[in-house]
């Protein structure tokens, strides 16, 4: 076994065998990714896509909540309320991150154990081999604090069959391991004690050799289930309408997503719907970032990112005040300017991304 040291050890690596091994080490904050943390993984992947010995790349999360809640959000509330650039510079970074693991061309394993939330997402579904446990819970719950699905998590949910993908992006609705696969957002389960031995294995044998031993059959999920009043509901055309399908169809579980929805930023849900609903129409997974990447930078001087963060996490009083305070407030005109807005600098993704065929 080959240890890299590193004074930062926020980001734990070490090979054995035949694979490198990436363990995100900040478990006191559900291992919530910082800019270092984006770079230290992008230069391990480097490192490894050179180095003939190693043939997988393992990802994993310390400790046992979870691989990753997301990115450090206090510093974005931070960013935010101070006009700040950081926060622009971290998302250009940890973008560039999710489209590289999406064209690794060596396997990618995301163990996708306990909590896997916003910038988890991104570091794990873009991978070709995603394993989820019955402690999964997963979810892109970012209209909650005045923000959009960003790290390509419109590109994935646009994918997801029928309207499943547009009920998970507004309602931010954290789903287990059987949901995560019918969405697509998973590949294989696992269960969470077989996991230390899958790891284990994948040092001395081929991903295609090993997972098989390994897999089972999920819990029952939830969502296929309710397909009819989700797809029916979510087909509307705008927010406004799809939120009062729900709360006139008379089925409990919808209206009390409606009852979600009225506790999200109204500009992050009409800014989300559009973006979700555009992803297809712009082809492949970088193209899609780079409008994230916009709209990102445009909503890091919005009123309702600093608020939404102070509400959840710095004050925890859970009252957002949100502006414009409706639905009905948010004009065309208001969604248009997140589309639109420039300056950033782009991502600066090209054909160079372009997929990879995977060697297994």
């Amino acid at each position: 076994m080959t240890r890299e040291p590193h004074p930062d050890d926020t980001v734990l690596l070490h090979t054995e065998g035949r694979a490198g091994y990436l363990v995100l080490n900040r478990p006191k904050a559900l291992n919530s990714l910082t800019h270092d943390m984006v770079g230290r993984i992008d230069d391990a992947l480097t490192a490894w896509e050179k180095d003939p010995a190693i043939e997988t790349v393992v990802i994993s999360g310390a400790g046992d909540r979870g691989l990753c809640a997301g990115g450090d959000i206090r510093a974005i509330h931070d960013d935010a309320r101070t006009g700040g650039t950081a926060s622009a510079g971290f998302w250009r970074d940890e973008y560039r991150l999710n489209a590289r693991i999406a064209r690794y061309p060596k396997p990618y394993v995301a163990l996708m154990d306990g909590i896997v939330m916003g910038g988890g997402v991104g570091i794990s579904a873009h991978g070709i081999v995603r394993i989820v446990t019955e402690r999964s819970r997963i979810a892109m719950p970012e209209t909650g604090i005045g923000f959009v699905p960003d790290v390509g998590g419109t590109y994935l949910l646009a994918l997801a069959p029928g309207r499943l993908g547009t009920h998970l992006a507004l309602t931010g609705t954290p789903v287990g391991a059987a949901d995560a696969l019918l969405c697509g957002l998973a590949d294989h389960f696992v269960p969470a004690d077989r996991l230390p031995g899958l790891r284990a294995d994948l040092a001395g044998a081929p991903v295609h050799e090993v997972l098989p031993r390994y897999v089972a059959e999920p819990p029952a999920g939830v969502l296929d289930g309710a397909r009819d009043w989700i797809d029916h509901c979510y087909a509307a055309d705008t927010v406004e309408e799809i939120h009062g399908r729900l709360l006139g169809s008379g089925v409990p579980t919808a209206e009390r997503a409606a009852a979600t929805l009225r506790t999200k930023s109204p500009t992050a849900l009409k800014i989300t719907l559009r973006a979700l609903r555009s992803a297809p129409g712009l082809g492949p997974l970088e193209r899609v970032l780079e409008q994230e990447y916009r709209i990102a930078c445009a909503l890091l001087g919005s009123a309702d990112l600093a608020e939404g963060i102070r509400a959840q996490v710095i004050d925890k009083d859970r009252d957002p005040r949100w502006s414009p305070l409706t639905l009905e407030e948010v004009t065309e005109a208001d969604v248009d300017r997140y589309f639109t807005a420039s300056g950033t600098g782009g991502l600066a993704l090209t054909a160079a991304h372009a997929p990879q065929e995977v060697p297994w």
